[in-house]
């Protein structure tokens, strides 16, 4: 993967079928950031069952404590991360404007944080979306790449709908099913443990 087009910023990777048993399975990763250095995802299907208020110890807006957290991945569970939305700003409407590096789809950008993302929290858009995760997924050089080669994951573009609008548990098989064919479907009914079928 020597050119920027076979590296997989801004895709989804889904659980194959193949990841049972690890923490990968059934799971859905936004890829945010991938170079010949390695890659960096978040779990967007993962819910801790806890909100951010209860996890974080930070000063953060009521609004911002009271949205669920979510587990992005086995790596580093008390580094904290966020993706975040606007839809009222464009690059349209502000031709200077660039999230950079920190883009991982056109008005969907990625933080670390604590104090942007007070600033987000205590801005006042209502069309601004925020997710938040503890920990996230990585992968060293050319880790990622022998995965796909061996066919654990299967990718689908990401999309604002669904990382922010799509029920993380409804995730997984709603990308498969619309992904199409038999063997997806198949893979989206499947119970978690086989034994149950």
């Amino acid at each position: 993967m020597g050119d920027n087009g076979k590296f997989l910023k801004g895709q989804l990777l889904l659980d194959s079928g193949q990841l049972g048993g690890s923490f990968f399975q059934r799971t859905v990763v936004l890829i945010c950031q991938h170079n010949k250095e390695g890659a960096f995802g978040l779990v967007l299907n993962r819910s801790l069952g806890k909100t951010v208020g209860e996890m974080v110890v930070a000063d953060l807006p009521e609004s911002l404590k009271e949205s669920p957290l979510f587990l992005g991945g086995p790596v580093q569970p008390a580094a904290l991360s966020f993706l975040h939305s606007d839809n009222f700003i464009s690059t349209n409407e502000l031709p200077d404007f660039s999230m950079g590096e920190s883009e991982v789809l056109p008005n969907l950008a990625l933080g670390h944080s604590l104090d942007e993302l007070v600033d987000i929290g205590e801005s006042f858009s209502p069309t601004k979306k925020v997710r938040m995760f503890a920990g996230y997924a990585g992968w060293s050089p050319g880790q990622l790449e022998d995965e796909m080669k061996r066919k654990s994951w299967l990718t689908f573009p990401a999309s604002l709908e669904l990382v922010f609008e799509t029920p993380p548990e409804a995730l997984w098989p709603k990308i498969l099913k619309s992904k199409g064919g038999w063997k997806n479907k198949l893979l989206s009914q499947m119970p978690d443990d086989l034994s149950l079928n």
